[in-house]
């Protein structure tokens, strides 16, 4: 699609010129070609670039108008490529760090003062995958890391996006956090999961780079597949699969405790629809609230290291004390004292805006307190 309004002025200029200035193979000088430009956004600010082109000019040379480009120009940005690499890298860290999505990633990028159509976050994405994958697939590169640390820890897992989907078959390594094999099988018994860490086997072996662990969950196939193709080599449970089996139960209770809260904080959909009648500062402060619930209700932890109960309990507080505090500077009997208007025919509508703040604020308070609530239900059992 083509763009539909002008790029921004450039901020900053630069000139690139080769630091190859005699031809490789006749030695004559290399004359400039001709001057390109390209517009470059980086994180601070949007740069003109004026890249200097050099050719030879002897026509007996091999290399006769082989053009020459600068070589500063790969750190600046990919070929033909508008943004520079540090932007590709900050959406790599947004979108794989902290998983945020396309819109949340344009939004934050048109704060940082960078110009770019949400459609260009998703092009970048796609780059970031790529410079990823070429990385990976780097082989000299992760032999002489391995070569140079002298051992490997073996980390093995699978990965399932879905039921009935093939399982992607990873093994990395623990101190380098390189990953060494990957791949899907369709199935994960002890013959494929054998043929997997053989060919691992061998490729260390080449490098000459001894295994001198191996950590992987508790699954009994892995473990009878580990002691067959490195006898005597320490087998260790993972610990992030052990701590979260061993908090399981304090999983369900607090899972148990987020849906009892979540029955106390029904009916903010109302609310919102009753405040799309009038756009007043008031509406726009419930507005807030119907929002930063929301946000809390779909605000999902981590299990194991976060409970995503309490989490909700944390959030649904902090609102609650923002209404009080708000009740204690008498903004809200002003909403009460809407209610009462001479305006018989939004009766509704003012009844909803003047309930707002005591809805939301008994959604917080008005249930058990689910660390007592998980700790009652895990206790019981119930």
């Amino acid at each position: 699609m083509a763009r539909r309004t002008p790029r921004p002025q450039a901020t900053h200029e630069m000139t690139l010129t080769p630091l190859k200035e005699r031809c490789e193979e006749c030695g004559q000088f290399l004359w400039v070609a001709n001057h390109g430009h390209r517009t470059v956004t980086r994180l601070d600010g949007l740069w003109k670039l004026t890249i200097v082109v050099r050719q030879c000019i002897e026509p007996n040379c091999p290399r006769f108008h082989q053009r020459y480009r600068p070589e500063e120009e790969g750190r600046w940005a990919l070929p033909h490529g508008e943004f520079g690499l540090e932007v590709i890298a900050l959406i790599g860290q947004w979108r794989f760090r902290e998983h945020r999505s396309v819109p949340e990633m344009h939004q934050a990028l048109l704060a940082r003062g960078i110009s770019a159509a949400q459609r260009s976050v998703t092009y970048l994405m796609q780059r970031y995958e790529e410079l990823v994958a070429l990385r990976i697939t780097d082989h000299e590169r992760i032999k002489a890391q391995l070569q140079k640390q002298g051992r490997v820890i073996l980390a093995i897992d699978g990965l399932q996006p879905d039921v009935g989907h093939e399982v992607l078959w990873v093994v990395r390594d623990c101190l380098s956090e390189e990953i060494l094999l990957a791949r899907p099988l369709r199935s994960h018994t002890q013959r494929d999961l054998t043929a997997l860490l053989k060919e691992v086997k061998e490729r260390l072996k080449e490098l000459e780079v001894p295994v001198k662990g191996v950590i992987s969950d508790g699954e009994e196939t892995i473990g009878s597949v580990v002691a067959f193709v490195f006898p005597g080599v320490p087998h260790q449970l993972c610990q992030f699969h052990y701590l979260k089996d061993a908090t399981k139960p304090l999983y369900e209770a607090d899972r148990h405790a987020k849906a009892q809260l979540k029955k106390h904080l029904r009916g903010v959909r109302p609310i919102e629809r009753a405040l799309e009648e009038r756009s007043t500062p008031e509406n726009e402060v419930i507005r807030g609230y119907c929002l930063a619930v929301r946000a809390a209700l779909t605000d999902d932890g981590r299990s194991p290291l976060q409970a995503s109960g309490l989490k909700l309990y944390d959030r649904i507080t902090q609102v609650s004390d923002s209404i009080a505090r708000v009740q204690e500077k008498k903004i809200a009997p002003s909403f009460k004292a809407g209610a009462a208007a001479p305006y018989q025919r939004d009766e509704g509508y003012y009844h909803a805006v003047a309930a707002t703040a005591e809805r939301l604020q008994a959604g917080a308070s008005g249930g058990t307190d689910p660390g007592q609530s998980a700790a009652a239900h895990w206790r019981t059992g119930s």
